[in-house]
């Protein structure tokens, strides 16, 4: 079902959608030589989404998707084309998280749709996955770090709550971390990749795999059986997790 501006705000909690200024101090009960009070004025969606106390955890796909549309919460939206949320199934075994956009994914609006996402589709092949198929991609920031730069830590935390509803909403039975940026957002851990590899860690009681980030793969070409190792433990924590009865949340 489409919902309107209106239903949107409303479901949302944030109405009404007009206020009224207050008049400056001084001016109540004069009547001369004092220009009006303001007349009322609207309050876009945009503004509204980013003022007002949203309840994240509430939102469901459509809303999600709009609000992280009209988000400025960090500096990031101010040079974007577009916000870019994610692209998969929507009932996935596994959730690929990167770091945020490049030039191609912020003019297309979907991850992972360059040089970097060519080596990951490669990747899901070796693993007999396609994406789309029981397969989510999504990145710890929606908005184009300047350069491709890698997100800082404010933004990281700006972008966390539209992660971390995306996870609720999809309850993958596994997560695969690529690079820091999406480790320090779902684990808020800053060690080094190298020392995180080989490890199961486990977010919401989903398992979760940490290896490299793809673009990081295409300049170190060597660490891509590395990579490959990473995917393999990845699979085998899931099959484990499913043998267990754990695998869904």
């Amino acid at each position: 079902m489409t919902l309107s501006r209106e239903q949107m705000l409303a479901e949302m909690g944030i109405t009404p959608i007009w206020r009224l200024r207050e008049p400056p101090a001084g001016t109540l009960g004069d009547t001369a030589g004092v220009a009006a009070a303001p007349a009322p004025f609207a309050v876009t969606v945009e503004e509204a989404l980013v003022s007002a106390p949203v309840a994240v955890d509430a939102l469901e796909w459509p809303e999600l998707a709009a609000a992280v549309a009209a988000c400025r919460a960090c500096g990031l939206c101010e040079q974007r084309r577009q916000a870019v949320l994610g692209v998969g199934d929507r009932a996935p075994d596994w959730l690929f998280v990167g770091e945020g956009p490049g030039a191609e994914e912020d003019a297309r609006g979907e991850p992972f749709v360059g040089q970097a996402g060519k080596l990951l589709d490669n990747m899901l092949a070796a693993l007999e996955l396609t994406r789309g198929d029981k397969v989510y991609i999504g990145n710890a920031v929606k908005c184009r770090p300047p350069g491709n730069r890698t997100p800082e830590a404010a933004e990281i935390a700006a972008c966390r709550p539209w992660l971390e509803r995306q996870i609720e909403l999809l309850a993958p039975k596994i997560i695969v971390l690529l690079g820091k940026a999406a480790v320090h957002s779902v684990l808020h851990d800053d060690k080094s990749l190298a020392s995180l590899r080989g490890r199961r860690f486990e977010y919401q009681g989903i398992p979760v795999v940490v290896t490299y980030h793809p673009a990081y793969l295409l300049r170190n070409l060597p660490e891509k059986a590395k990579a490959w190792e990473d995917l393999l433990f990845a699979r085998r924590c899931l099959r484990e997790a499913l043998a267990k009865g754990t695998g869904t949340v």
